[in-house]
């Protein structure tokens, strides 16, 4: 099996949303990551990332970021195992995301 990288981007505004839509959608997340780990996908479902940051660059130049309209940030990150790259895009079909708009990028890692 090889690992993927799930990036989340976009999705259900946590300022936005109701106390009852959040319960609703943290549901769902915890719903689908507990399918994922009994179907043996699952080697680190991640956390949820904060918006802020910094950018560093070359020479040490650090400046705020990311920049990004607010559907392309980062919101979090899953580590799942799959045969294939297709097939880790099919489980990403499954994500809770797409119900808020959001997507998700999937990325194989780089065997060392």
């Amino acid at each position: 099996m090889n690992e993927f990288v799930f990036l989340y981007r976009g999705g259900l505004d946590p300022q936005a949303a109701s106390p009852a839509a959040m319960e609703a959608n943290m549901n769902r997340w915890r719903a689908w990551g507990e399918k994922l780990g009994k179907e043996g996908h699952l080697k680190d479902f991640g956390v949820p990332l904060q918006s802020e940051g910094k950018h560093v660059a070359a020479g040490g130049v650090i400046t705020d970021g990311p920049y990004s309209e607010g559907k392309e940030v980062i919101g979090g990150f899953s580590i799942v195992k799959a045969k294939d790259l297709s097939e880790a895009a099919q489980i990403a079909k499954g994500c809770p995301i797409f119900e808020n708009g959001g997507n998700v990028e999937v990325r194989q890692v780089q065997p060392m």
